[in-house]
């Protein structure tokens, strides 16, 4: 990769205003995306400083968000990174995905089509390929698991209903939630999504565990299927 200049090496500034003494004295909230990085990355390399190849990714992946996305080989061709380092920032940023889709409480709570993203989004909103995740839910709406099943082009001829209720009876849930992401960003249902939904809604009604609804995800935002179509569960 071409070299990249960036910044101001860490041994040249005053040790109080260093990545590590700042956020022991100031909170972690206090430092720059680069300067986090470079506390993951702990020590540069020959012509750069910790924070400037966390500048360098920055640049190189196009922000905190293309750095979630990048695989794990990719990260560790980055000059400066190899693969400690990276297993070290794709461990920190997955961390801090679960803190994301965690809410204090034994369960959390599911009540709205934005309780379901506030779950799936960080990480769904983020991925390359069509995934379909089930949310199992207990007798009073409270979230047991989330189980990712398929990935790829989903419709109802590539989807099995017995794959998508299975996790549900070994768990013993009363009712799921399906969840799938649309890579262009669009949140906005498909044919083929609706007729999906059709077809898990009445397999649900066979096996009483009904679907709650069909969240998609998007770039440019979140959409529930049951808002806009909720006749497909009133049949």
């Amino acid at each position: 990769m071409t070299d990249i200049q960036f910044g101001y090496r860490i041994k040249d500034i005053e040790e109080s205003q260093r990545p590590r003494e700042r956020l022991e004295s100031q909170g972690a909230s206090a430092l720059s995306d680069a300067e986090l990085l470079a506390i993951l990355l702990r020590v540069g390399m020959k012509g750069s400083s910790a924070v400037q190849i966390g500048q360098k990714l920055l640049f190189l992946f196009q922000g905190l968000d293309g750095l979630q996305r990048v695989p794990f080989t990719e990260l560790c061709q980055v000059d400066g990174v190899g693969p400690a380092k990276a297993a070290q920032i794709i461990a920190a940023i997955e961390l801090g995905g679960r803190i994301a889709r965690t809410q204090p409480g034994d369960r959390v709570l599911i009540t709205s089509p934005q309780d379901v993203a506030d779950q799936v989004q960080y990480k769904m909103v983020n991925l390359e390929q069509e995934e379909l995740w089930v949310l199992l839910l207990d007798s009073r709406n409270h979230l047991l698991r989330t189980d990712q099943l398929y990935r790829g082009s989903l419709n109802s001829s590539s989807v099995r209903p017995a794959e998508i209720f299975k996790s549900g009876i070994r768990h013993n849930a009363a009712s799921l939630i399906i969840v799938h992401n649309h890579p262009s960003g669009d949140p906005s249902p498909s044919p083929e999504d609706v007729q999906l939904t059709r077809m898990l809604i009445e397999a649900g009604k066979m096996l009483e565990m009904p679907i709650l609804d069909h969240i998609i995800i998007g770039a440019k935002g979140t959409c529930s299927i049951k808002a806009i179509n909720a006749e497909l569960w009133s049949v």
